[in-house]
């Protein structure tokens, strides 16, 4: 009897699925995440009788066939890239992607990361890194004593210098890709090219393609609670539904045990 193990595939999909819920739900407040979503297939197929075979000398052909499946898996987490919403914040140097792009993070390794994290500090140099102290690149350092930082929407970093004059700090550039959802989350917000994300594009914020910045706001996960757990409801039903089978494929080997 194949059940249970059809059974079992499915527990075991169902579990999965209720593991990237959970993760999604963890991460509503974390700034730029971007929810993930399990996608399955079917399993391979048994032909017991197989359709368009002929059953006579005269031509006639099996219209539909047997065929028994034996499971369920899990092909993707896909994830969902859509826009966030933006949260004020009233900190100069957060800054939230409002549209495409990625903010451009040197990481220690001298790879290069991508986030839509705005989140921004200054280091003992003035220059501006992520909460983890990775270089923003291109690199914008800040002088001491520079007040009054505003960034445009285009992405130019201005300050009053301590004569009073304004001062052009730096240019914040962003990255986009043909395949987002092919990115390599890595944590840390961070996200690394992949062969299937395709090589970045960069430009400036607001060029041809490319969203715009906002600051003192940060985006926010595009997680929806209610969403999330009608999705939670569904995977538990759905694996409640499956033990079932279990159980009743279990009573049907007993009866047939039992048999005298």
């Amino acid at each position: 009897m194949k059940a249970l193990q059809i059974a079992a595939t499915g527990m075991k999909a169902q579990e999965r699925n209720v593991e990237v819920i959970s993760n999604n739900v963890a991460n509503m407040r974390t700034t730029g995440f971007k929810k993930q979503r399990a996608d399955f297939q079917d399993l391979l197929y048994q032909n017991l009788r197989r359709m368009g075979t002929e059953t006579s000398d005269a031509g006639t052909i099996v219209p539909t066939g047997v065929q028994i499946g034996s499971g369920v898996k899990i092909a993707s987490t896909a994830r969902i890239m859509s826009q966030g919403s933006l949260e004020q914040t009233g900190k100069e140097l957060d800054v939230a992607i409002r549209g495409e792009g990625f903010f451009q993070i040197e990481l220690p390794d001298g790879n290069t990361g991508y986030t839509r994290d705005g989140s921004f500090e200054r280091d003992a140099d003035g220059q501006l890194v992520t909460v983890d102290g990775y270089t923003v690149n291109p690199g914008i350092t800040i002088p001491d004593g520079t007040q009054d930082i505003t960034i445009s929407n285009t992405g130019e970093v201005q300050g009053i210098n301590q004569t009073g004059g304004t001062v052009t700090l730096g240019q914040i550039q962003l990255a986009r890709f043909v395949n987002k959802s092919g990115l390599e989350a890595i944590g840390d917000n961070l996200f690394l090219e992949t062969n299937a994300s395709g090589t970045p594009q960069t430009g400036n914020p607001n060029d041809s393609g490319f969203g715009n910045v906002q600051q003192y706001f940060l985006e926010m996960a595009n997680v929806d609670a209610v969403t999330e757990i009608a999705d939670l409801i569904s995977a538990q039903r759905a694996y409640e539904m499956n033990s079932r089978i279990i159980k009743a494929a279990d009573e049907m080997y007993s009866t047939t045990a039992n048999l005298r």
